[in-house]
């Protein structure tokens, strides 16, 4: 796209795309949103990137190599903290029993060990997005 103007708007909000996209991830706990909400905001952020900017400056930020570690990252992270529960509390995703401090409820620290959890959902679900994306537009150039 070569308006000047659409340009200069995606740069100024994609920043404020994708920091409310991780404001909704950590505060996911304690108020509506979370991992999957969170996710899809900061990689339909990339997608706009993609669209206004070209594939292949969007690849220079975000490549596919990139995406494929945060993919795998993402689930790595939930299924790490899922084994952390099964070794000290027996049970797979245990939060309270498995020591993680609950805090006080409704304060940003009470979640225990779901913040940790929507932070890897979150990740997933931005590199999921952008993945697919880049894949439908590259196949589409073929």
């Amino acid at each position: 796209m070569d308006d000047i103007i659409v340009k200069s708007i995606t740069r100024i909000i994609i920043p404020f795309v994708q920091l409310y996209g991780i404001f909704i991830i950590l505060h996911g706990h304690v108020s509506p949103g979370g991992g999957f909400s969170g996710g899809a905001l900061f990689g339909t952020s990339l997608i706009l990137y993609t669209l206004i900017f070209g594939v292949d400056k969007a690849q220079k930020k975000f490549s596919h190599r990139v995406s494929e570690i945060a993919e795998s990252g993402g689930i790595l992270i939930y299924l790490s903290i899922g084994v952390i529960g099964i070794f000290t509390a027996g049970y797979f995703l245990s939060n309270k029993a498995a020591g993680f401090p609950l805090g006080e409820a409704g304060s940003l620290l009470s979640g225990g060990m779901i913040p940790l959890l929507m932070i890897g959902v979150g990740i997933k679900v931005a590199s999921t997005m952008v993945t697919l994306f880049h894949t439908l537009i590259m196949e589409e150039r073929l």
